[in-house]
């Protein structure tokens, strides 16, 4: 019997774009023979996982798990939405949300954890399911909140079982309405998709991105340097309360800041997140009738 060694499965796995268990199981079945551990791969139809790769993968479903104050969000990708509908998409995508309440936020760390009941990564059930279900997929990120002495409140915009949909969002408070007012902000949070928490905690970039914009629509209306400094710190206050959580008008009532809302519910907000499926990435544009040209050789 041939050495089963890690500079050999890795090999495999480059080769076959297969898993690492699968790849060390195919090794152990043909002796270490490479070539022949591909085409056990092939007729296990796991090496098939590699020649789809390189598809776009902008479906799929947002999952949300909380435990106690600790809630964690995950957003994994397929190519079609038809897939989300999938049984086993959908518990492969719940069982990896509740296995990210423990990653940190790691989404290497998630990907080496053990899939519950196969002997297989999170990393290698993805590529088992992949070849399963026969499209790409991609566990695209994952975040976890926590608070002290607090409440992670969850909500799920256009669920289609318990913690699966595609806008996913945690708020984390503390107070002892939390869990309630929590669960209002999270909504607001999911229609609004804020910024930031707070003007403290938002991007340095994107604040200066806005105050460049607005300095020059200020500039081209001709007025002095003086009276356009005063109009950009209207418009940046402006700003804020567009972006800041806090600082929002509370969809639930349309009157109240958020912050505001908030500290009358003897709540406070400590952070938030928000996932929404396939933000950021560049889908696929279908040109049916081009296709159809192409074929036809036109």
């Amino acid at each position: 019997m041939a050495a089963i060694t890690a500079a050999l499965v890795k090999d495999l796995r480059e080769k076959s774009g297969a898993g690492m268990m699968d790849c060390k199981k195919a090794l152990s079945e043909t002796d270490g023979d490479i070539d022949a551990a591909i085409d056990w791969l092939r007729t296990k139809g796991l090496a098939a996982a590699a020649k789809k790769a390189g598809r776009i993968a902008a479906e799929g479903l947002v999952g949300v798990a909380v435990e106690g104050n600790t809630g964690a969000v995950v957003e994994v990708n397929s190519e079609t939405d038809f897939v989300s509908r999938n049984d086993q998409f959908q518990s492969f995508v719940s069982t990896v949300a509740k296995l990210a309440l423990t990653s940190n936020g790691d989404l290497d760390a998630l990907n080496a954890m053990d899939y519950p009941g196969t002997g297989r990564t999170v990393a290698d059930e993805l590529t088992h399911l992949i070849s399963t279900i026969g499209e790409n997929m991609n566990i695209r990120r994952v975040q976890v909140l926590s608070v002290d002495g607090g409440e992670v409140a969850s909500y799920m915009h256009g669920a289609i079982a318990d913690g699966l949909g595609k806008i996913g969002v945690l708020v984390a408070a503390t107070g002892a309405d939390a869990a309630s007012f929590g669960k209002q902000v999270a909504m607001h949070v999911a229609a609004v998709n804020p910024a930031s928490l707070s003007r403290d905690d938002l991007d340095p970039e994107l604040l200066e991105r806005e105050k460049q914009v607005l300095t020059e629509q200020a500039r081209e209306s001709g007025k002095p340097e003086e009276i356009i400094e005063k109009m950009i710190v209207g418009r940046i206050s402006k700003y804020f309360a567009e972006v800041c959580l806090l600082e929002q008008t509370f969809v639930i009532d349309g009157e109240s800041k958020v912050g505001k809302a908030a500290e009358a519910a003897g709540v406070d907000i400590k952070g938030f997140v928000r996932f929404g499926l396939g933000e950021g990435i560049e889908k696929k544009q279908e040109d049916f009738a081009a296709e159809v040209a192409a074929v036809a050789g036109v």
